[in-house]
């Protein structure tokens, strides 16, 4: 059952009408609803972005709340317009084109939906084809959390098991190095988080303090690789020195102390940027 919660990401930015667009939309069918927002700052046509943004964020929320995703090359398309149900009782409107892998992955989905727009339509849009945040995925959204509609009038059912997902890569222990990728940007600051999580990183060892050579990969060359300190928080090093920590997701994050580690080294997203942590060399004299 939904809980009158309404929750908004998109790549669409606010320097124009489109998200006021679709909040339109959402107060037209019931102005009581109460609408907040992930972000609509998702750098556009990013579905990996996407993707992650929705597991960051879903979680916090209560149970029964409608999330609705759209970062949607594909508008217009023959791509699926969906509403996917998590076994948290979660629901995520949106393009069947990959904005639901971490979630399938990481909190899993139970049910699918294809939006029948014959009925799940703004009125009078029909003739539009490149808008459907606001004609399809607001418009539904806002039925089903006000309740209007019911899950199952959303539309046929679909097995979750071919929504559509992206490659997905999980981090590994070899030899007493990991291996992971870059999965996000922690915009504004710069910060490199990865898959790789505390428990895997914990095999390592390492205790604050302690030192660790990071190498950062993609494409077969090295774009990044320098000895690095273990630490609690960003107050355990002097400005301006590299770090590793345990992200506020409960995996290792690579930064650098009031800088930002993705603008210094031009680094990307996505299971190409490999991320690899060992711990450092030890340097004897004779």
């Amino acid at each position: 059952m939904t809980n009158g919660l309404l929750v908004f990401q998109s790549d669409f930015g606010n320097s124009d009408g489109a998200v006021s667009a679709m909040h339109g939309v959402a107060n037209s069918v019931q102005f009581s609803l109460s609408i907040y927002e992930i972000t609509h700052q998702i750098p556009q046509y990013n579905i990996w972005e996407a993707s992650y943004r929705l597991l960051q964020a879903i979680g916090y929320w209560p149970k029964g709340t409608v999330f609705i995703s759209i970062v949607d090359p594909g508008v217009g398309s023959d791509r699926l317009s969906i509403v996917a149900k998590t076994k948290d009782d979660h629901y995520i409107v949106t393009p069947d084109n990959g904005t639901l892998t971490h979630v399938q992955q990481f909190i899993q989905i139970t049910e699918v939906r294809e939006i029948d727009e014959t009925k799940n339509r703004l009125p009078n849009s029909g003739e539009s084809h490149t808008f459907h945040g606001r004609d399809i995925f607001a418009y539904t959204a806002a039925r089903l959390s006000a309740g209007v509609i019911s899950f199952e009038e959303v539309g046929p059912a679909l097995d979750p098991a071919k929504i559509v997902t992206l490659p997905l890569k999980h981090a590994r222990l070899q030899d007493e190095t990991i291996f992971g990728h870059v999965d996000i940007i922690d915009r504004p600051f710069g910060n490199i988080w990865t898959n790789i999580s505390r428990t895997q990183f914990n095999q390592l060892g390492q205790s604050y303090g302690d030192a660790l050579e990071v190498s950062i990969v993609t494409d077969g060359r090295t774009i990044y690789n320098n000895i690095m300190t273990y630490g609690r928080s960003f107050a355990d090093l002097h400005i301006g020195e590299p770090l590793v920590y345990v992200n506020s997701l409960d995996n290792i994050g690579i930064a650098i102390n009031q800088g930002s580690f993705a603008d210094a080294y031009r680094i990307g997203t996505g299971t190409n940027w490999e991320v690899i942590i060992r711990k450092a060399p030890r340097i004897t004299y004779d």
